[in-house]
């Protein structure tokens, strides 16, 4: 399975109209069965009018995956990332000001008419256009927006229509989901930084699907397709960033955009994937130190950053001596 996160998991062909685009199935996606039938699964739920909803840690696939359903779907699509910042208008819309028309009528030279007319200018953002023009919502990384921006979900998801208390004037307050409409979902576990408790009511309206890393075999199949190294020097640097998952496991390890990242570097460079080159010794060390680790100790010392250097060179002459 293709499950760079960085790298686009499809071909997007932006749409002039609605600010929708369509999602069109990549020649570089990996596809194994059990991604395969995660895929069908989630189909067949959205087919039966369910969202769906794909969580994990970091570099589990969860958006690649997300527009990879989408392009099976074979429709257009809105994207919307999760932010702290989000109210209830930036999903939906909001009035955006006035707009004033006047009508004078003089056809007879005696008698002057005049008619005017002010009407509230509503601007429409991606969820709402979505649910109107049937279109699949990807609401990526959903829980770093807060509960109150989200509650407007509950009643799209369960009863299929979309509430809009301040176009009530207009006759438009509630508008029909389209039959079309499809929800995918993706999130961080909650103890990621800058996300939010997700209300239960919302929650219970998805079907969570878990992703884990992928297995030995498909990191390294990924991380060839993403970077064109040789698959032995492949095999090297997925193996060195396995162990140090292992060892950093309680705080989830690095994924594997560290092992794209290292064979992007050393594509057409294979030479220096070894033990005793210096500089992949000191990118191994640069790319899979841990991201909250100091490389400055207390008062200045470097105590820490040099534990943490030895650890990660150590772990990699580790690696190919057991090769």
């Amino acid at each position: 399975m293709e499950h760079h996160p960085s790298a686009s998991p499809v071909s997007v062909r932006v749409q002039d109209r609605n600010d929708a685009f369509l999602p069109k199935p990549s020649e570089q996606f990996v596809a194994t069965p059990e991604i395969e039938s995660i895929t069908d699964r989630a189909l067949n739920y959205m087919d039966a009018g369910y969202p769906v909803h794909f969580t994990g840690v970091a570099g589990t696939g969860k958006t690649s995956l997300a527009f990879h359903v989408a392009a099976k779907l074979g429709q257009p699509a809105v994207l919307i990332h999760g932010d702290d910042e989000f109210g209830r208008s930036d999903l939906i819309g909001a009035e955006v000001g006035y707009r004033k028309s006047k009508v004078v009528d003089n056809f007879i030279r005696s008698v002057l008419k005049t008619d005017e007319q002010v009407k509230r200018l509503w601007e429409e953002n991606r969820l709402a256009r979505a649910c109107r023009e049937g279109y699949t919502l990807i609401y990526d990384e959903f829980t770093r927006s807060r509960a109150e921006a989200n509650n407007v979900l509950l009643s799209i998801l369960e009863e299929r229509i979309l509430n809009l208390p301040s176009r009530s004037g207009s006759g438009d307050g509630y508008v029909r989901v389209h039959p079309n409409f499809r929800a995918i979902f993706t999130s961080n576990p909650e103890e990621y930084a800058g996300t939010h408790k997700t209300q239960n009511a919302l929650l219970d309206r998805l079907i969570t699907i878990e992703l884990g890393f992928q297995d030995r075999e498909m990191e390294i199949e990924i991380t060839q397709s993403r970077s064109g190294i040789a698959r032995e020097s492949a095999e090297v640097i997925v193996d060195i960033v396995r162990t140090a998952r292992q060892i950093d496991s309680a705080q989830h390890g690095p994924s594997v955009r560290a092992a794209i990242t290292l064979a992007r570097v050393f594509a057409g460079r294979e030479d220096d994937v070894a033990a005793d080159s210096t500089i992949f010794r000191e990118s191994c060390v640069d790319v899979l130190r841990p991201k909250r680790g100091s490389i400055a100790g207390p008062n200045g010392s470097t105590t820490e950053g040099s534990n943490i250097r030895n650890e990660i060179e150590a772990l990699v002459r580790t690696v190919f001596r057991k090769r």
